[in-house]
């Protein structure tokens, strides 16, 4: 009976941890406000949506940067139709933007821009993605780029409902499906660590 009972308190702990780290990663999730706005040397936009790209190509016509990398673009894709779909008509910016076929996921997005960053001599980088992906994805580019002087660009999806999301089942279950990555992430090179030394 005790070891039941212990078992039901760990389990009561355990539980109320990751519901208040659920929590406390909503509340960090960037919302609409302003942004660091100087120029960097270049900008990454991650594939996941028009808007991304869209915050990228925007950036680039306002000065920001004078390369843009697309990351993680099917490989069936090409840049005319990228700019098309994102209402962008082929112009000045076309020979700066870059694309990517070699990402498939937000870690490989990280590996293709160290790449990048490496080739081109880039000391600067503004990182555009939606807002709940940001936190992991410069978690990410961190460990790839410790040295790179990163500016997180957040873009706010209009069907991500971050206030009061728990109301929202679609945004709720976005969150948590991107907070279990998170974790995933963010104890990675633990396990790593563990399974090189049992």
């Amino acid at each position: 009976m005790a070891a039941l009972l212990r078992l039901g308190a760990a389990a009561a702990v355990l539980g109320l941890l990751y519901l208040g780290g659920l929590v406390w990663f909503a509340a960090t999730i960037p919302r609409e406000g302003p942004v660091d706005a100087r120029a960097t040397d270049a900008i990454v936009v991650l594939t996941g949506g028009q808007l991304r790209l869209r915050e990228g190509l925007r950036l680039m016509a306002e000065g920001k940067a004078k390369k843009l990398l697309v990351s993680g673009v099917n490989r069936n894709v090409e840049l005319q139709e990228l700019l098309r779909v994102a209402r962008q008509g082929p112009g000045a910016l076309e020979c700066c933007v870059e694309l990517g076929y070699d990402a498939d996921s937000t870690q490989g997005n990280a590996r293709e821009a160290a790449a990048f960053v490496a080739r081109e001599k880039i000391a600067s980088l503004r990182l555009v993605t939606a807002n709940y992906h940001l936190r992991r994805a410069t978690l990410e580019f961190r460990r790839a780029m410790p040295d790179i002087d990163l500016v997180a660009q957040p873009v706010y999806p209009e069907n991500f409902h971050i206030d009061e999301w728990w109301r929202w089942p679609g945004t709720y279950a976005l969150l948590q499906a991107e907070y279990h990555k998170y974790l995933g992430a963010l104890l990675r090179p633990y396990l790593a660590f563990a399974d090189a030394n049992p």
